[in-house]
């Protein structure tokens, strides 16, 4: 078994020392970090799962991987920027994906993920686990403690091994870290156990132990290694102390049995260079991935040819009981979808109810959190990739902004990143916008920031479209992240009971429809395009711009608001030849901003384009004023009149 450890570690060792050879010939891509001196940690814990487990790793990750998954040649492959690489040559480095293994250079935002993928395989009934391994410099994040909470509170079977090297990239811990690390694990309630690479041996058996504790009793455990890295953070600039470095170098396990055993370390050593130059004298003309096959999913794309208008019914049901209707139906039909969210339990099912008695009715797959946004956003992350069907509640839409990390630098990217190996089904549900009185931070729109996000869908809901209909479209369809914007006025709103006298109103049968409303017996002189808690407000203003402009408009509602389909605007924009994009956020940068510059791309002609929205301040909680700052009925047709002078 000795031998094994060493002959394993060497390999890790000697395929790190490949690659920053090939750096320095500038054959990588990007940067390398390396795990040289930290070989045992990647051995004892990563060697010893089985093929069913997880691991999610950071950017220090090709021992965790080679130990995993023993794929050398899809590793080196990766690294060289090659189609046949793990994945296909676009992670590199820091972004690997094969049989179960994950990593990512966000290292803290990889522990949530990790627990999430921990709880799915607790859900499933299993004996799987999954195991995060992080850096000492993690534990400054936040997310990692929202995380550790949790797992602790939720028995979630998830073993994080903190490998400390003492340095965050080129700070030594006792600059940046206060207190005891273990302590830290400790506080919640976490089984803690601590080792180090240079008594690997030991390290080999009690990390079967936090392995064997974790699966068996289904609960986390904190495994600190002590350890160094014999090499720079990255391929240079190392400013440590070189008696420190040379110290270390001189009771490296795999250097003392170099001394100590030279002939069999020699044999080794031979035995894997002849596997390495194999490997890169096949890859030397191996080809890199085009940017066609690259960009083009593998997936089939929902299609919304051959649309339809279908007439717009009213539904005698508040939007709120609509939804909870809709997690009722869904939730008894698949055991995978979960609702998670802060305060959901019943009895109060969320402060606007859409999760009444659901946590009544399905026990096992409602859970109810602590403020925690990043780590329950991660969490969903991971439910998602394991194949779970997480629908997660972020309380007020104000509080995403802290889900961000988990949407911009996991959730988005995974498909692509991991080269369309991993897809991340996760909904996003918030309620945003004012008119409650809520003030500055209870009351803003945000939507602007939640879209053009790559290969994230952002819906926002209305008073006159079914919010059923487009969460079973989502359900059924969407293999991607999805963000869905629910407006705090019109939780309480049945739909479509808002009509104007003497117009018509249509939805397409867009995959997320379309809704069209235009004067029955008279052409159009505007085109108004709004969407979300906008709705109504704009629809009341109709006929005071008839009576006072003498504008007749046509209003296209918005569903989705990322990626948007503009051909029903252009098309309205081409007869009326005025334009009004009207949104309950600040203009800058805003939805209209995106309406209005598309529809100038496409369009030769002149037309009259204004944004009506938010005045750029922090929402006020007094009602006269929160009035002024939002957009309004007045507010709406001062600045339609204003555009026509």
């Amino acid at each position: 078994m000795k031998d094994e450890l060493i002959r394993e570690s060497l390999l890790i060792r000697r395929v790190e020392e490949t690659f920053l050879k090939l750096f320095s010939k500038g054959k990588l891509n990007g940067t390398v970090h390396t795990c040289v001196g930290q070989e045992f940690s990647a051995v004892s814990f990563a060697g010893q799962l089985t093929k069913d487990d997880y691991i999610f790793s950071n950017h220090r990750c090709h021992g965790h991987f080679i130990s995993f998954t023993k794929d050398i040649y899809g590793l080196i492959a990766e690294l060289l920027g090659k189609e046949k690489g793990v994945c296909g040559g676009i992670g590199s480095s820091q972004h690997l994906c094969k049989n179960n293994f994950f990593s990512n250079g966000i290292q803290g935002g990889i522990v949530p993920i990790a627990a999430g993928i921990a709880l799915a395989n607790k859900l499933k009934h299993n004996d799987c686990i999954c195991t995060a391994f992080i850096g000492d410099g993690t534990l400054g994040q936040g997310v990692i403690y929202e995380t550790m909470n949790i797992v602790s509170k939720w028995h979630i079977p998830l073993l994080i091994v903190c490998e400390n090297n003492s340095y965050a990239q080129s700070t030594h811990k006792d600059i940046n870290l206060a207190g005891d690390i273990l302590k830290r694990a400790e506080s919640f309630g976490i089984q803690t156990f601590q080792n180090d690479t240079w008594n690997y041996e030991k390290l080999f058996h009690d990390s079967k132990t936090s392995i064997s504790y974790v699966r068996n009793k289904k609960r986390p455990v904190f495994h600190l290694i002590d350890t160094y890295r014999l090499n720079p953070h990255s391929k240079g600039d190392d400013f440590r102390n070189k008696k420190e470095i040379n110290k270390y170098y001189t009771i490296d396990p795999l250097n003392l049995f170099k001394n100590k055993e030279p002939d069999k370390y020699r044999l080794f050593l031979e035995e894997i260079d002849m596997k390495i130059n194999r490997i890169l004298k096949d890859l030397d003309n191996s080809s890199e991935m085009s940017i066609t096959d690259y960009c083009n999913s593998s997936e089939s794309v929902i299609s919304d040819n051959r649309i339809n208008w279908i007439p717009l019914e009213e539904i005698n049901v508040r939007q709120v009981d609509l939804i909870n209707q809709f997690f009722e139906e869904v939730m008894a039909s698949d055991k995978r979808v979960l609702l998670v969210g802060e305060d959901i339990l019943s009895p109060y099912g969320g402060p606007f109810k859409a999760a009444k008695n659901l946590s009544d009715i399905f026990p096992e797959q409602v859970f109810t959190t602590p403020i925690s946004e990043a780590a329950i956003t991660g969490i969903s992350n991971g439910l998602a990739i394991a194949g779970m069907r997480p629908f997660l509640e972020i309380m007020f839409g104000d509080f995403i902004t802290l889900s961000f990390d988990q949407i911009v630098n996991h959730a988005s990217k995974f498909y692509h990143m991991y080269n369309k190996q991993v897809t991340c089904p996760v909904v996003i549900r918030t309620p945003m916008g004012g008119r409650r009185g809520y003030g500055p931070t209870h009351s803003q729109t945000l939507d602007k920031f939640l879209t053009g996000i790559d290969n994230v869908s952002t819906i926002a809901l209305n008073s006159l479209i079914n919010p059923k209909q487009i969460y079973k479209t989502i359900y059924e369809k969407e293999n991607h992240p999805v963000i869905v914007i629910e407006n705090k006025t019109d939780y309480g709103k049945k739909i479509a009971k808002n009509r104007i006298k003497n117009y018509k109103y249509l939805f397409s049968t867009h995959t997320y429809p379309l809704i069209k409303i235009f004067p029955l017996t008279s052409k159009p002189t505007a085109t108004i395009v709004t969407y979300g808690g906008m709705v109504d407000i704009v629809l009341n203003a109709v006929y005071d711009l008839f009576t006072e402009l003498e504008i007749l408009p046509e209003l296209i509602v918005l569903t989705r608001i990322h990626p948007l389909d503009y051909n029903e605007i252009i098309n309205s924009v081409k007869i009326t030849k005025r334009l009004f994009v009207i949104e309950e956020g600040s203009y800058f940068g805003g939805i209209g901003s995106e309406v209005i510059s598309n529809v100038t791309e496409i369009i030769n002609d002149k037309f009259i384009a204004r944004r009506i929205a938010a005045l750029p301040v922090p929402i006020p909680s007094v009602k006269s004023l929160e009035e002024q700052v939002l957009p309004n009925k007045q507010i709406i047709i001062e600045k339609i009149r204003e555009s026509l002078t």
